[in-house]
């Protein structure tokens, strides 16, 4: 009984320490997401897509040491023809992610990027109505309604459709669902993504060296080691996010989201000098009051799930 007593004990003084850690981690992993329009411009004179290629092969090659050292390979070995189709829909979702994102950050498109990523939790909302029949709440209506004036803001305000920011959005809230159903840890999932982008990434790249553009060693050794750095600065922040995410309440890793796309923004107004008409601030605003509405409601929702299961 003392045992028990004594490891309950145990278990209450390490749960603050265990926060503070997954909490550090969610920090780094967000905040080095929020960072990234002050890395891909770096990379240039590549382009987009030669970014993204080198992104895929560098990527799958420091996943797969991870993978190796934590002996992981067998869950990759035994995937089902299931998992292996969600994998390549994960694949392709996150390529095209990946793509619009770093072509944004490289044209000027920051705080359009930074759109997408404030809209992202508002497309998962509506991803779960139309997919999993999920029933909204009428303060998750009000936050779609709010976002969904925005983008018609936007759009016939600036007189174009914000396309950049709903691509963004809803590749990445697809992608998010298919990631749920995946049965594999993130390492394994990322280097699995990695295996099916791997070949047209190789493809693209030998296509773009035998024409003679390819920037990769054209360029002298310091272009080159930043091209291969990508791989470091894809999977770092996906292991700090899977690390935060296993120590933190939903609650607060939801509330963290929000970093990456408010220091995305900043940079993009202050660092770029991006624009913002007032029609932009308008349509920000709108964005900003809806997650608000959205972050309140999903704070009460989990004060009153606690209160439950205490009871």
């Amino acid at each position: 009984m003392r045992e028990a007593t004594s490891s309950d004990e145990q278990r209450t003084r390490s749960a603050p320490a265990v926060r503070s850690r997954g909490l550090t981690y969610g920090l780094i992993a967000y905040g080095l997401w929020g960072l990234f329009p002050l890395y891909f411009p770096l990379l240039e004179p590549a382009g987009a897509a030669e970014i993204l290629a080198h992104r895929m092969v560098w990527s799958l090659v420091v996943s797969s040491i991870i993978l190796t050292v934590v002996r992981g390979w067998r869950a990759i070995v035994t995937m089902r023809p299931r998992t292996w189709g969600l994998v390549v829909a994960g694949a392709a979702l996150i390529a095209v992610n990946w793509g619009i994102y770093i072509w944004a950050v490289n044209n000027g498109r920051v705080v359009d990027a930074a759109l997408g990523y404030f809209i992202n939790p508002l497309v998962s909302v509506l991803l779960g109505v139309l997919i999993f029949r999920e029933r909204l709440r009428p303060a998750q209506w009000t936050a779609v309604g709010l976002g969904t004036t925005a983008v018609l803001v936007l759009a016939v305000a600036g007189g174009s459709f914000p396309w950049v920011a709903l691509t963004l959005a809803a590749s990445f809230g697809v992608y998010g669902l298919v990631k749920k159903v995946i049965p594999l840890a993130p390492t394994a999932s990322l280097t699995a993504e990695g295996l099916v982008q791997f070949v047209p990434a190789v493809i693209y790249l030998v296509i773009v060296a035998v024409a003679g553009t390819s920037t990769f060693g054209s360029l002298g050794p310091g272009h080159a080691l930043l091209m291969a750095s990508s791989g470091i600065a894809t999977c770092v922040p996906l292991l700090a996010f899977a690390a935060a995410a296993q120590s933190l309440p939903l609650s607060v890793l939801g509330l963290l989201q929000y970093l990456t796309p408010v220091i995305q923004f900043l940079i993009g107004v202050f660092w770029f000098g991006e624009p913002m008409p007032v029609y932009r601030w308008v349509g920000f605003a709108l964005v900003w009051l809806a997650l608000i509405v959205f972050t309140a409601d999903a704070l009460r929702q989990a004060r009153r799930a606690a209160v439950a299961r205490r009871t």
